[in-house]
């Protein structure tokens, strides 16, 4: 069955950017001119994902205003005779058929994803972690989904990390059965380094097919006294076959400060109207070490 909708995980509290995510969804923190979000819509549709199904909590109206329409404001644009910025706000509400449900409780990845059942059905669909941009060509999703369609069975986006990393992540043993793609022989989630299969890494982005609801109401809380998706993967792989996919391409995690920062100077700087400029600023920066300047 083609893939067709997507699920983006939007309820975390965003504790890794406190106090910014205080009163802001970490969601719609800035990436250049964008909210990271809309990054991540953008590669669902460039991969063929037509309905687009939003996992919010309470604190994220600002995540649906972003995506509906305003017309408010284009009424605004148009006096102005703004077209083209009418043109872009317009764009955004038509973006992809967008879904809202509520995950009322915080108890886990997988058990957001359950909230998304009722929308999703019985068919196969592209989890997002929207923390997480990837800059790829062609785009992660696309990937994952061209593995999918060859082998069937759900499938994992991966990268190589650090041993001493490893404990952030998912991971697994896995055998190679083709250049990039494995199939996954065990999973486990945030193991210790000692302790873990692999250096292969599950990051944000995950096709999965309809077999994986089942397997999550099965599955107890694990770390952090959640329902992780990983356990749930773990119960569907004792049934169901799962495969991993080494994507090309570059990931940022937005969800830290540093990797919001390294994401947006890389977007910006493929951005014709901005890299010029950009470029000048960071050659003339003074980037040798310097201790912090302290009072007396």
């Amino acid at each position: 069955m083609r893939v067709r909708k997507g699920v983006i995980l939007a309820a975390g509290h965003g504790t890794r950017m406190l106090p910014l995510t205080k009163a802001q969804p970490k969601e719609m923190l800035p990436l250049v001119d964008k909210p990271v979000i809309h990054y991540v819509v953008e590669e669902a549709v460039a991969s063929g994902i037509e309905q687009i199904v939003m996992v919010t909590s309470g604190g994220k109206r600002a995540v649906e205003d972003y995506f509906d329409r305003a017309l408010v404001l284009e009424r605004a644009l148009e006096e102005k005779g703004e077209h083209e910025r009418l043109a872009e706000v317009r764009a955004v509400s038509e973006m992809a058929d967008m879904v809202f449900v509520r995950q009322k409780e915080q108890k886990g990845i997988g058990h957001a994803v359950l909230t998304a059942q009722s929308v999703i059905g019985d068919e196969p669909f592209v989890l997002f972690f929207p923390d997480d941009i990837i800059v790829a060509d062609p785009p992660a999703t696309r990937q994952l989904i061209d593995v999918y369609e060859r082998h069937g069975g759900s499938v994992l986006a991966v990268q190589r990390v650090p041993h001493e990393e490893i404990v952030h992540y998912g991971s697994m043993a896995a055998e190679p059965i083709e250049e990039n793609v494995f199939r996954v022989l065990s999973l486990v989630e945030k193991p210790r380094p000692e302790e873990a299969p692999s250096d292969l890494a599950t990051v944000g982005r995950y096709v999965l097919t309809p077999d994986v609801f089942p397997a999550l109401k099965r599955t107890k809380p694990g770390v952090g006294g959640e329902i992780q998706i990983t356990d749930g993967l773990a119960l569907l792989l004792e049934e169901k076959p799962i495969f991993a996919c080494l994507f090309r391409g570059t990931r940022y995690d937005t969800g830290r400060p540093l990797g919001l920062l390294q994401a947006s100077i890389e977007l910006a700087l493929q951005r014709p109207e901005l890299a010029p400029q950009l470029k000048d600023y960071l050659r003339s920066l003074d980037l040798s070490d310097r201790q912090p300047q302290t009072e007396d």
